[in-house]
């Protein structure tokens, strides 16, 4: 069993307690929120304890007062950005969040599309939202943004931006990824509520990287690897250690932009209610750490996996070296390399001792269970029944697949859907396998230990295909490849 290195129930407390302080000080606060809200694994793999739903479990304390506004940049409609942990879209992402938090009794009241231009996606993506009784609003691009502070809090700035109606005294400001325009979203608002007379103030909540935890301590470095493609980078927050003699953390973009902020919130309420960054935040994660250790090799083990994604995408072309290297470096400051990962140790041994493509997966109790690419499957899908048989405590050597029910697969790849490869992938020896659990005890016995998979480490010596990728998903298995190609 795992170890628990955070404690949740706390966290819950302590993290709603602290907002409705917030909330107390104005007619109505808009609360930027950073990260998953309603999934958080990058958190619950960094913070062993916390739960991914922990949010929206926090919330849920503060329901009757809150209303979610969801925000979206035309930009990523238009190229199709996607959420890579669950691999949908972003705008797809949106409406299945919409609904998530509707049936958990939440008020969803309305999405922001910005930078918005004309941009025909984003266009036919709000007429989908208004067939859905979703209001929706648009904020523009402003010339000069964020330098220009004159225009900006001006009528040609956020004045322009269509207003959007909310009716309760905490507006969680929410995005399915990164650079949607949560803040200027939230600071557009400040400046029509000014108008109207209605006080309102902002608050920033974002996980990581954690305020109070040492600028070079391995969960802070696990958010930097996480937003390696971002090129975020973790700083001491000069102005809160100069305004408090506190040496805190905070991230280069809030560091970088803060002078700007407290110009704007100096034109629109007369004065700024921060001296800082982490003045502005309402994190209390790092109070709740009861385990550092457990919590370090955690972060450890999920730079480690941030830095095998970042090699594997630019093999595929779809990162830089740049991004490379600077993995590197996060490794190296976190003292770990790819060795420390004991399923990369174990798919490299087997591969060194049968010059096939392998993988290993380790179960929950430690134990580590590999599978090479034979006649009959892939590597990946070999692991996958390899492991549930070990899990099961059935004999190695017993075979659980049928020959009937593998021919007459491999038979439809190669001679009607045109596959060169007869060897079965993972959905198909799931399905291979299913199809025996009708005779074979053994097989249905198998099949059952697919539930304790999730949560597992998996590694595979070459990059796995696409529907290898989505089964190892699906099942939770937490998966890194090597960057090279095999059959």
């Amino acid at each position: 069993m795992k170890r628990i290195g955070f404690d949740n129930e706390k966290y819950l407390r302590i993290q709603s307690t602290h907002i409705k302080e917030r909330i107390d000080k104005y007619e109505k606060l808009y609360l930027e929120f950073g990260g998953k809200l309603l999934d958080d694994y990058h958190a619950s793999r960094v913070l062993p304890g916390f739960m991914p739903d922990s949010k929206l479990k926090m919330l849920e304390n503060l329901k009757d007062e809150a209303e979610i506004v969801f925000v979206i940049s035309a930009d990523a409609i238009e190229q199709n950005k996607t959420r890579e942990d669950l691999g949908i879209t972003y705008d797809v992402d949106v409406l299945r969040l919409i609904d998530a938090f509707r049936q958990k009794g939440f008020y969803v009241s309305s999405v922001v599309i910005t930078k918005y231009t004309g941009q025909a996606a984003a266009e036919k993506f709000r007429l989908k939202l208004e067939t859905h009784n979703i209001n929706t609003y648009l904020h523009y691009v402003i010339d000069g943004y964020p330098g220009d502070i004159t225009k900006i809090v001006s009528e040609e700035g956020y004045g322009r931006n269509e207003y959007v109606k909310t009716t309760r005294p905490l507006v969680v400001v929410t995005a399915p990824g990164p650079g949607s325009g949560k803040m200027a979203t939230c600071l557009s608002q400040i400046y029509h509520e000014h108008k109207r007379g209605v006080t309102a103030g902002y608050a920033k909540f974002e996980t990581f990287p954690i305020w109070n935890l040492p600028l070079k301590h391995p969960v802070n470095i696990a958010y930097e690897a996480a937003t390696a493609d971002l090129n975020d980078v973790n700083m001491i927050d000069p102005f809160h250690l100069e305004a408090y003699g506190e040496t805190t953390v905070n991230y280069n973009r809030d560091i970088d932009i803060f002078p700007v902020l407290n110009a704007m919130f100096e034109m629109i309420l007369g004065q700024s209610p921060y001296k800082s960054p982490t003045d502005m935040g309402v994190n209390m994660a790092g109070n709740c750490i009861i385990d550092d250790e457990v919590c370090c090799e955690a972060a450890k083990q999920e730079i480690i996996c941030r830095y095998f994604k970042g090699i594997c995408d630019t093999k595929l072309g779809n990162a830089t070296k740049d991004m490379e290297m600077k993995l590197k470096l996060l490794m190296k400051q976190a003292g770990v390399t790819p060795d420390d990962r004991k399923v990369v140790v174990a798919a490299h041994k087997r591969l060194e001792q049968t010059g096939t493509p392998c993988a290993a997966i380790e179960l929950s109790d430690g134990r580590i269970m590999t599978g090479r690419t034979n006649d009959h499957m892939g590597a990946a899908a070999s692991c996958l029944l390899n492991s549930m048989k070990l899990n099961a405590g059935i004999d190695h050597a017993v075979h659980l697949i049928s020959k009937e029910a593998i021919e007459p697969i491999q038979g439809l790849k190669t001679e009607y859907l045109g596959s060169k490869n007869p060897r079965l992938h993972t959905d198909e020896m799931l399905i291979a396998l299913s199809v025996s659990a009708a005779t074979n005890p053994d097989a249905a016995l198998a099949l059952s230990q697919l539930p304790y998979l999730k949560g597992c480490e998996a590694h595979s010596t070459v990059i796995l295909s696409e529907v290898d990728e989505r089964i190892f998903r699906k099942l939770g298995l937490r998966l890194t490849c090597d960057p090279s190609f095999g059959n």
